[in-house]
């Protein structure tokens, strides 16, 4: 059985829903109370995590006290793939749906993805002396993580790059759409590549192959960061839509002394 012509026309469609709750006004009434919820739960998680993580957790019988870099490298890694399927979708968003604020989520999470993978660099490269014995190899997981880095300064370049700002967001959203392609490479490389980077300690298939007395800072740790990362875009989001209303504004008082 079809739907009838009047029950088809009462359901909204999946773009009307996209833009319902994409409204600017309602983003920036959510954003008010969103925003200090988000930073005092990132806060506070962060505290929790990296306390038990660096100064509680035992140390590991193999890589000593230099396990301890896990607790923000670990995170870092994650969400540097996470913000950057944001960023994908977000261009996805735009190009098919014409999302109101798909445009101006990407152009802030694009710097935010950019640190955490910068610092998922970083911290591995700590982490990779001790262990084996150099800061940087080509191996196929750090490569793979540094294209994605890349790839999120590229976008960052791109949306920016153009006097007409559409031009920009639509190519940025053709980057950001075709970069996923990184992702499952950075995912399965430790799997489809002989390479140095250890295997994934924590799977969807199998139990975690470490102790629960890191574990749970783990992922208290990754909480945190998830959350910080949240609030810096939410925050950096509000400033956006805030600064392009003045501007509007500036214009048509421009426009009307003209």
């Amino acid at each position: 059985m079809h739907p009838s012509p009047s029950a088809a026309a009462g359901r909204p469609s999946t773009g009307a829903l996209l833009h319902r709750f994409a409204n600017p006004g309602r983003f920036l009434r959510l954003s008010r109370w969103l925003f200090p919820l988000l930073s005092i739960a990132a806060i506070v998680c962060l505290a929790a995590g990296l306390g038990l993580g660096l100064f509680f957790s035992p140390a590991d019988w193999q890589q000593g006290d230099a396990v301890r870099i896990m607790y923000v490298h670990v995170p870092m890694a994650i969400l540097a793939s996470s913000g950057y399927a944001a960023l994908a979708l977000c261009g996805l968003l735009s190009l098919v749906w014409k999302h109101p604020l798909a445009d101006l989520a990407a152009m802030e999470i694009g710097p935010v993805g950019a640190v955490v993978t910068a610092l998922c660099l970083a911290t591995g490269s700590l982490w990779g002396k001790p262990m084996w014995g150099a800061w940087w190899v080509w191996d196929a997981r750090l490569t793979s993580v540094l294209v994605l880095f890349f790839l999120y300064l590229g976008h960052i370049a791109l949306i920016r790059a153009f006097d007409d700002p559409q031009r920009g967001f639509r190519a940025a959203s053709i980057l950001a759409i075709a970069g996923v392609i990184d992702l499952p490479i950075i995912k399965f490389s430790v799997a489809w590549w002989n390479t140095l980077h250890q295997p994934d300690s924590i799977t969807l298939t199998h139990a975690p192959s470490m102790a629960m007395s890191m574990l749970v800072p783990l992922a208290i740790s990754f909480a945190g960061f998830a959350l910080g990362f949240a609030a810096l875009v939410t925050g950096r989001l509000e400033a956006a839509i805030l600064e392009h209303r003045a501007q509007q504004i500036l214009t048509r008082r421009a426009g009307a002394r003209a």
